[in-house]
């Protein structure tokens, strides 16, 4: 039986980069001491544990100006809608379509809704010939991704960009 009492060790970092090897954590914590900074843990899974001597206030400002910078750069994609009947007029349709094509060049997705009312629910296939028209006319910038389908009272289909 090893009666040694074993000393928790860590892979030691100094504060401009220099590597100080293998030491034990109080060795470590006296020359971040000396040093008048932080003894922070870069890497907790390696075998010994990586630390290294530095500011732990501005390394927590980094960290955020970098999360920050990656959540800036990212594009979130929206669903925005547009709402037809199924007797919509030409030019109240292109107006739709202009925003369409808009929303579609911003790279969103579009998710267009026919509603019927009354007696329009008996022709629903006015609606679908509505609909048919969209994607003939956005079929070089989108894809399809929901075809047309009822909901209750309105026909919904779902356009995304290529």
């Amino acid at each position: 039986m090893n009666d040694r009492i074993r000393v928790p060790q860590i892979r030691l970092i100094g504060a401009e980069g220099e590597n100080h090897g293998v030491v034990t954590v109080e060795k470590g914590m006296e020359l971040a001491r000396q040093a008048g900074l932080d003894l922070v843990e870069i890497s907790p899974n390696a075998e010994p544990p990586v630390c290294k001597i530095l500011d732990y206030g501005k390394f927590k400002y980094e960290q955020q100006k970098k999360a920050n910078a990656a959540r800036k750069k990212q594009k979130t994609q929206d669903v925005k809608e547009i709402k037809m009947r199924p007797g919509i007029d030409v030019h109240d349709y292109n107006v739709k379509m202009k925003k369409i094509h808009q929303f579609i060049d911003e790279g969103d997705k579009v998710k267009i809704t026919i509603r019927f009312r009354g007696r329009e629910m008996a022709h629903q296939d006015l609606g679908a010939d509505v609909l048919s028209r969209v994607v003939a006319d956005v079929e070089e910038t989108a894809k399809i991704e929901a075809r047309p389908k009822m909901e209750g009272r309105q026909m919904i289909m779902v356009v995304a960009p290529k």
